[in-house]
């Protein structure tokens, strides 16, 4: 009898840059094994799950990729080779400084002998040129590859092409689950074919998204450093749903937060303890970011995970 996972797989088509994408994930995860750097995929923004074959309507959440983009840059200030597997349109890497209107504002228009030209206004070059530098370094050295997805099942194909590539790095490999995932969908056999008619309130049967964390864990890559999220608006029960999570999927760490306060504190859950990071008000101030402190402790957890392996093997 096949798993509820199985059968998603199953029943729903490729997306259709699905071998294109496969081949990118395979090629940077080669190249990076043979100089034994770690890797890392971080999954962010939110999945829409559409109503429609031909899609008019969707159910999307609100996450706009703050935290995936913010710790992929991290990620490789710590010399990781990063995987973005981020919500088209969602904020990405270094460009997510200059997001809106930002990014005019730090442009001057200069007329020369009829002959426009445009520059970084002085008050902003340190800025742009740091994250200029940083984003050219990540691009020249090849670590840093960036893939897209829209829907949940997008999501969950290119989630399971990425672990197939992670594979043989064994526990070299980072995953950092930050994406929101849908808890419900509409299978694609259930699906309208066109634009449900506005005549009436419609009648949707939707279904539990299957949960792939647990052949993520026990299959796809097994000796991985596996990191998942937990967010709650009930700080009553935040920390024993990141532990059921634990115990239900035998993953290494749950990053526990309230969504009132994720921006300024976390609490970072694992079956033996639990471990909280926050900022200080004069930390906000300044416009520090939790998660430069997240990745800091992720990557001293992931020298003692391979280590431990090391021991064991």
């Amino acid at each position: 009898m096949s798993s509820a996972w199985e059968e998603f797989y199953a029943q729903t088509p490729r997306p259709a840059q699905y071998e294109e994408n496969e081949n990118l994930l395979e090629k940077f995860v080669q190249l990076h094994a043979k100089g034994s750097t770690r890797v890392v995929l971080v999954t962010s923004g939110g999945t829409t799950v559409p109503l429609e074959h031909n899609t008019v309507r969707f159910v999307d959440n609100f996450s706009a990729g703050n935290r995936g983009s913010i710790s992929a840059e991290n990620f490789l200030d710590h010399n990781y080779a990063v995987i973005f597997m981020h919500r088209l349109k969602s904020l990405e890497p270094f460009s997510r400084h200059f997001a809106g209107h930002k990014f005019l504002d730090m442009l001057e228009l200069s007329n020369l002998d009829n002959t426009q030209s445009i520059s970084v206004a002085p008050k902003y070059v340190d800025k742009v040129s740091i994250i200029l530098k940083k984003y050219k370094e990540a691009l020249k050295d090849g670590k840093l590859l960036q893939l897209s997805f829209t829907t949940l099942s997008e999501y969950l194909w290119l989630l399971r092409s990425a672990c197939k590539a992670l594979h043989p790095l064994g526990n070299q490999a980072i995953l950092y689950l930050a994406a929101a995932v849908s808890d419900f969908y509409i299978p694609s056999h259930e699906m309208a074919v066109h634009k449900i008619p506005s005549s009436g309130p419609p009648s949707i049967h939707l279904q539990l998204v299957p949960k792939v964390l647990a052949p993520l864990v026990s299959d796809w890559v097994p000796n991985a450093f596996v990191i998942s999220f937990k967010l709650e608006t009930d700080e009553t029960i935040l920390i024993s749903k990141a532990r059921d999570a634990l115990n239900k999927y035998n993953h290494s760490l749950v990053i526990a937060n309230l969504l009132q306060t994720r921006k300024e504190q976390v609490t970072i859950v694992s079956k033996e303890s639990v471990h909280q990071l926050s900022l200080s008000p004069d930390q906000i101030d300044k416009g520090e970011e939790i998660e430069e402190s997240i990745v800091a402790y992720l990557v001293k957890k992931h020298d003692s995970w391979i280590e431990q392996h090391k021991l064991n093997s």
